[in-house]
């Protein structure tokens, strides 16, 4: 049950659920708008008297704000918009937004202040009951101009014994294409143990915006090895808006969108680790704009390699030492007639 504080605004306490958890992590350099750092409020916009409510993350730099709107109204969704200066504001009309129509209930203002927005939206769990840079792992490393998102699925009656979950995920395209998808692989593995690979998705070619994440999940609340789990990506394909659940936030501000794509996460597989074994999933992905940031190789891996490829060559040169030495002992004796 969920009740307000104040007549308008205010935080909105809701019970424990045993479904679909979100949590969200905004920090830290660089990007489309050239922003080291930003200063992040979030505040929780009531619709009063009814229960329904938008969590707004307001992400200020010098000359440029990040607006990220985020929503259970429908499916859960998120609305992403960059503009070009520190006083834009976010517009709720909650009559048009619960309406049957809702496009021009949520706004940016001033509407020419907007330099790119998207959104993403989580259609819908399955369970399949057969085969077929925080604190904890995968530690993605943030930057200023992106917004850390965590899905976590507990307490949900699976199907069957070892029972999978999936995730889908619907986009909105930049034009008529999909966004671009993009595997990244390391030799580095220090933040995400055994996880060589980071997956992104990326708006525009310059890029505009982005969406990044590892292919892991985790079935317990301690993240480590012995918990993780695989997660496979389908490929992005264009899908129709009417065969989607339908956002409220999506449609008020974006009207009516056709260019919707839509991709599958599966976690796990039928063997080793799973979600039954504490009933608990958590995955996670970054959503920004600009250029996705890129982990450089760690002190450590460096020191590694370092190591590794500075022995063997030691070796050859005090070996090499050794024998010119010997030969220029023996060079040093005259022959005897």
């Amino acid at each position: 049950m969920c009740r307000c504080w104040g007549p308008y605004w205010g935080w909105v306490p809701c019970g424990p659920t045993p479904w679909l958890l979100l949590s969200l992590v905004c920090a830290a350099p660089l990007g489309m708008l050239g922003e080291e750092t930003r200063q992040v409020s979030m505040e929780v916009i009531s619709g009063c008297p009814t229960p329904q409510n938008l969590l707004h993350i307001r992400a200020v730099g010098t000359n440029s704000t990040l607006h990220y709107v985020w929503s259970t109204l429908g499916p859960p969704a998120v609305v992403l918009v960059a503009t070009n200066t520190t006083q834009s504001v976010l517009s709720v009309n909650w009559s048009l937004l619960l309406s049957p129509d809702p496009e021009g209930g949520l706004m940016v203002l001033p509407k020419n202040s907007i330099q790119f927005s998207s959104a993403l939206v989580f259609t819908r769990v399955q369970a399949f009951s057969g085969s077929g840079r925080p604190a904890q792992p995968p530690r993605l490393l943030h930057t200023a101009d992106a917004c850390q998102l965590e899905v976590t699925l507990a307490g949900v009656s699976p199907r069957g014994n070892h029972s999978r979950f999936g995730l889908e995920v619907a986009t909105l395209g930049t034009g008529p294409a999909c966004p671009t998808a993009k595997e990244l692989h390391s030799i580095d593995d220090e933040y995400a143990p055994a996880v060589f690979q980071l997956d992104q998705l990326l708006w525009g070619s310059s890029p505009s915006g982005f969406m990044q994440w590892r292919p892991v999940a985790f079935s317990q609340k301690q993240r480590g090895r012995d918990s993780a789990l695989s997660c496979q990506a389908s490929a992005l394909h264009p899908t129709l808006a009417y065969s989607l659940p339908q956002s409220p936030i999506v449609r008020a501000f974006f009207g009516s969108p056709n260019n919707f794509c839509a991709f599958n996460l599966t976690f796990g597989d039928p063997t080793g680790p799973g979600y039954w074994d504490q009933h608990y999933l958590s995955w996670s992905m970054l959503l920004g704009v600009g250029t996705p940031p890129v982990d450089a190789l760690s002190p450590l891996v460096l020191g590694i390699m370092a190591v590794a490829l500075g022995t063997p060559g030691l070796v050859l040169l005090g070996g090499g030492l050794f024998l010119l030495l010997r030969h220029k002992q023996y060079s040093e004796y005259q022959s005897i007639n």
